[in-house]
């Protein structure tokens, strides 16, 4: 065997021939949207408070693998595994999808915007540098259960706007040498979609509130013909 073979031999890959195990798998957007709205379920049952509800819920988001959402839901009845895919049920009114769209917003010395009429899925990611990110969601099509808006504001600001017959629940914007001021309502129909706001404000600013006369059209439609 020459020199050049027992250099490809070397760069191989070693197989240990152990199988991952599923704890070990990293966990995808779709198992932590799985586990969040198995969370939200068991809030709106009372089997969790809200703080219960928010620790956990943080929890989820910064989980890495399958094995650290599992102890998440495992005290509760509908809680699977998160490696078994199971569809959570859907609120009354519409039904959850993948259509929906999960943007990343970016705006440094500058600004970025999306509103008008679009299907907005269960996260959206907005950044603001020195610049501001305007998020309109007066007219969207809410394509699942909960939406997290993960807001960075760095010596810019984020300003967000929504329906008023949707759930808001902020209280996760951390601030240093900024703020957040995030007008939180419970929608009358707990069915309703919820959005939630966290993320950072340093020497900026984080705004979320309902926009008087704007309501969820498509979602209600569908809800009064249930």
């Amino acid at each position: 065997m020459d020199e050049s073979q027992l250099q490809k031999r070397a760069q191989q890959p070693v197989d240990s021939g152990k199988p991952t195990a599923e704890a070990d798998l990293r966990a995808s957007d779709a198992d932590r949207d799985r586990i969040s709205d198995i969370l939200r379920e068991a809030l709106a049952e009372g089997r969790l408070d809200a703080a219960e509800h928010s620790e956990r819920l943080d929890r989820v988001y910064a989980a890495k693998t399958l094995g650290e959402l599992e102890p998440l839901v495992r005290d509760l009845p509908v809680g699977r595994p998160p490696g078994v895919t199971v569809p959570a049920p859907a609120p009354r009114g519409y039904a959850a999808d993948l259509t929906g769209e999960n943007p990343n917003l970016v705006g440094i010395l500058g600004g970025a915007e999306r509103k008008g009429r679009w299907r907005v899925g269960s996260r959206i990611t907005a950044v603001a540098i020195m610049g501001g990110v305007e998020i309109d969601l007066t007219e969207a099509t809410f394509t699942a259960p909960e939406l997290v808006i993960h807001c960075t504001a760095i010596m810019g600001g984020v300003s967000i706007r929504l329906p008023e017959n949707v759930t808001l629940r902020g209280g996760g914007v951390v601030g240093i040498m900024g703020g957040s001021d995030v007008k939180a309502f419970e929608a009358p129909d707990s069915g309703a979609p919820v959005v939630r706001v966290d993320g950072l404000a340093f020497w900026g600013g984080v705004e979320a509130k309902a926009k008087r006369g704007k309501k969820v059209k498509d979602w209600t439609k569908k809800q009064l013909e249930d």
